[in-house]
């Protein structure tokens, strides 16, 4: 009988569980739908600017506060005070600018509609003097999206605004396509580097089908259409094909960073291997050792400091597609990609 009441209030509790679920999972679709109705007339785009000078004095004013004395903490900021007023009065309002970016970069590269737009604003509102400082974090992937990421790169250098590339951590192939664009590449000393080289991989599973009698047919027109496919049975003459369109993809990636750093022994950096900071540096590939911290603190010595970050709100609905169509597109048959693992 006691059995026979512990198994009844067990299958209870998983009905109960199961019950709960269902509705919690109702109530967040109801909620989603009413964030989305209420939503549809706000604003669905914003430009985030971050006073990085004036973020770090105040971190610096709050350590001081704790640090220091009171007597000597409240001299320091009668002292601030005073510069204040006297860089007031001197009418500093066109100080230059150094304007931060920050690239994080995944397989499709997906941040280069937020680039796209902050290149163009920085195009119509940059003025002399002013810099672009691009914190850049990409170990490659699709070669149509790396490469208009480099041209929105590119539209900053071909306007003679100073264009500096920081790799904290890796500009490694797609990464490195972006960074050779600029005047100036600064990398930390143990940052991945390089990567000149492309790559395609696909899975096949033509005997298993075959082991289970399951019939796979691909019609094109066009004789190179499709060059391998997952399912069918690949073939020599489309291995060739796929190795030439391979190397056809790598002249014209190191004709894009030869370019751009014509110095490059490129007989010897464009072979797909990579190397740490200090390495890069002798072969060229990065101009000189220094984070992007260390950047960033000498030039507020004499330049604003602004960090820029451009959001474009999406629906639920966009969120989920764009995650479905990346795993995706990385299984579409034949698809060449600057090699995205170091």
């Amino acid at each position: 009988m006691l059995e026979l009441f512990l198994e009844s209030s067990i299958d209870y509790l998983f009905f109960l569980a199961k019950t709960l679920t269902l509705l919690a999972g109702i109530a967040v679709l109801i909620v989603l739908a009413l964030r989305v109705r209420a939503g549809g007339g706000l604003q669905r785009e914003q430009l985030e600017i971050t006073d990085l000078k004036a973020r770090y004095r105040s971190l610096s004013y709050a350590l001081k506060e704790i640090s220091l004395p009171e007597k000597e903490y409240k001299a320091f900021l009668k002292q601030e005070r005073k510069r204040e007023k006297e860089r007031e009065k001197t009418g500093d309002q066109e100080q230059r600018r150094l304007f931060i970016i920050e690239f994080n970069g995944d397989i499709r590269a997906s941040e280069v509609s937020a680039l796209r737009v902050l290149v163009t604003t920085l195009l119509q509102e940059a003025r002399e003097g002013d810099q672009v400082l691009v914190r850049l974090d990409n170990a490659g992937g699709m070669v149509s999206e790396h490469g208009l990421a480099a041209s929105q790169l590119a539209r900053l250098r071909a306007k003679g605004i100073p264009l500096t590339i920081a790799v904290d951590k890796v500009a490694a192939s797609g990464g490195y396509l972006m960074a050779c664009v600029a005047d100036r590449i600064i990398a930390a000393p143990f940052s991945v580097i390089g990567s000149i080289g492309v790559l395609a991989e696909l899975p096949n599973f033509h005997r298993l089908l075959e082991r289970y009698g399951v019939d796979f047919e691909l019609h094109t027109a066009g004789e190179y259409k499709r060059t391998l496919t997952l399912f069918g049975e690949n073939t020599d003459e489309g291995r060739q094909k796929l190795r030439e369109q391979l190397e056809e993809t790598h002249r014209l990636f190191k004709a894009f960073v030869s370019e751009y750093r014509p110095s490059l022994d490129l007989e010897r950096v464009a072979t797909g291997e990579y190397w740490h900071g200090r390495r890069a540096v002798e072969l060229g590939l990065v101009d000189a050792i220094q984070t992007s911290d260390d950047f960033i603190l000498e030039a507020g010595a004499e330049m604003e400091l602004l960090k820029l970050k451009y959001r474009a709100h999406k629906k639920p609905i966009e969120r989920l597609v764009a995650s479905v169509r990346g795993v995706l597109d990385r299984v579409q048959a034949g698809k060449a990609d600057f090699g995205g693992s170091v």
